[in-house]
């Protein structure tokens, strides 16, 4: 089978036409790639000219020709999606649909969420072909054009993920009026970027990183100067690099390193980037992929919503990592986790959810009672706090934005329409937090004693009730009292009262 991705990224518009075995692999047939300036008009005015919505037209209609004349669907893309900074822009709305009545495609923006998957993937790969990455500690960045990430495995399993507000061509045209030059442009950029690189700095300064890999568009085009596949490049021979490239015009940096000129632009904030954070963790070296970047990534396009397994366990390993942050009971909150999941199971038929709400349910479980570490008093409203207030990995800030209140709605008061956050929401999400915290609240009061004593639920639906048979508990009163007053949302939500008995 053929399958066809198309990314408008930040600098350049691709395409890539592939061959899906039945195993799932995929082997690239063919790939197009065209430079567009979207990220300068992003960064530089904050909206995108016409002139450059009407050139990517151009580029998808003449790859759309390219597909008439293979006789593939011109038009019915398996995947298109555009950069994450395009929400940034004030017109992007504008930007989409001009895209959609030109060109009959629907883009959509890459969100916080599945950015992590494609860096995850990028990643998985480098654990294959990077003998750093089995090392004990390693930090893996990916610079991008408006973000830096970082993930830091131990292991080879994330130990840690954050974000910085720090990018190739958000810091380019942060610096792009200095008129400086050569070196003078160097420490400027080290200037723009000091605030996010002190904070990358407090946030892994504590961790023995024993090796660091950086991936990004700009930077991986340059490996194949620096470093040899699975080697790594030492930090003088980026500097080097760096030092002959500040003296050369855009013109020149595009003639000797066969780019084109939007990548030009932000080649040099990229290199100065990786070196500052090389120095800043007093390592001499840093390994650079030498894939290509872009080919990859539309590659990664066509798999990363099938992520299972693996990627999950690392979504839930990074929620266990803030649970621990914030000293929650760690088998109190497994066993709600495993509670959920049980009811999640079993009761399909009724929810009619699907499994990236089972996770955010157990991610919801895991954390609820993280709140407590501010005061018990009121601690689930200090729980929606923290969770809206941290990052986890894999999830985007709208998966967050309902675990929090799930969490939150774990006691005391159902969902209310002027509650903040949850008034904010889709009538669609509305339902899925009413759902997902329904089940937790049933969870949470079969684990009211927190001694882990409810393992086996025999459940049984009746046309007016749901009755949960605790095998193995000979005296449920605890879990009654406290179903009391914690069914409510599931009756008020799916219509039916919540029986509890046992053996006896």
């Amino acid at each position: 089978m053929q399958v066809i991705s198309l990314h408008i990224g930040a600098s350049s518009v691709s395409l890539l036409i592939g061959e899906q075995a039945a195993d799932g692999t995929i082997t690239p047939i063919d790939f197009l790639e065209q430079p567009a300036p979207l990220a300068h008009d992003i960064f530089g005015r904050g909206v995108i000219s016409p002139s450059t919505t009407e050139r990517i037209v151009s580029i998808i209609h003449g790859y759309q020709k390219t597909l008439r004349e293979l006789g593939l669907p011109e038009k019915q893309l398996t995947r298109a999606v555009a950069t994450n900074i395009l929400p940034e822009a004030t017109n992007h709305d504008v930007f989409l649909n001009r895209i959609r009545v030109a060109c009959g495609v629907h883009l959509d923006p890459i969100d916080d969420g599945e950015m992590t998957r494609l860096i995850y993937l990028k990643t998985r790969r480098r654990l294959m072909d990077t003998p750093a990455m089995k090392r004990n500690c390693t930090l893996v960045i990916h610079v991008g054009p408006g973000n830096t990430r970082a993930l830091l495995f131990k292991k080879g399993v994330i130990a840690r993920y954050t974000s910085y507000r720090l990018g190739t061509h958000r810091t380019r045209e942060a610096v792009q009026n200095s008129n400086a030059e050569g070196a003078a442009l160097l420490d400027l950029i080290r200037q723009h970027a000091s605030g996010n690189l002190e904070q990358i700095r407090l946030d892994y300064e504590s961790e023995k990183i024993e090796a660091l890999v950086i991936i990004g568009y700009e930077i991986q085009l340059m490996a194949p100067f620096l470093n040899k596949p699975g080697q790594a490049c030492p930090l003088k021979t980026m500097k080097q690099l760096i030092q002959q490239a500040a003296e050369l015009s855009d013109y020149d940096l595009v003639r000797k390193f066969n780019l084109d000129y939007h990548t030009a632009e932000a080649l040099l904030p990229a290199m100065e980037i990786a070196i500052a954070i090389t120095e800043m963790l007093r390592l001499p070296e840093m390994y650079l992929p030498v894939s290509d970047y872009e080919q990859g990534l539309l590659h990664d396009l066509l798999i990363s919503k099938t992520l299972i397994g693996t990627f999950e366990e690392e979504v839930l390993r990074a929620t266990h990592i803030l649970a621990e942050r914030y000293h929650s009971d760690p088998r109190h909150g497994d066993h709600v986790s495993k509670l959920c999941l049980h009811l999640f199971t079993h009761l399909q038929d009724l929810h009619q959810m699907g499994d990236h709400e089972a996770l955010l349910l157990q991610c919801a479980a895991i954390l609820h009672e993280v709140g407590s570490y501010i005061s018990p008093r009121s601690h689930h409203k200090h729980s929606q706090y923290i969770i809206l207030n941290s990052e986890i990995f894999g999830l985007d800030r709208l998966d967050i934005t309902l675990v929090a209140l799930v969490a939150r709605y774990h006691r005391h008061s159902t969902p209310r329409p002027d509650h903040p956050d949850y008034a904010d929401l889709s009538a669609d999400d509305r339902v899925r937090v009413c759902k997902l915290a329904s089940l937790l609240r049933v969870a949470d009061a079969l684990e009211r004693t927190h001694h882990q004593r409810v393992h086996d639920i025999g459940i049984v639906l009746q046309q007016d009730k749901m009755i949960l048979k605790l095998r193995g508990v000979n005296d449920a009163t605890v879990e009654k009292l406290a179903m009391e007053s914690k069914a409510d949302l599931f009756t008020q939500t799916f219509g039916l009262s919540v029986v509890v008995e046992t053996d006896g």
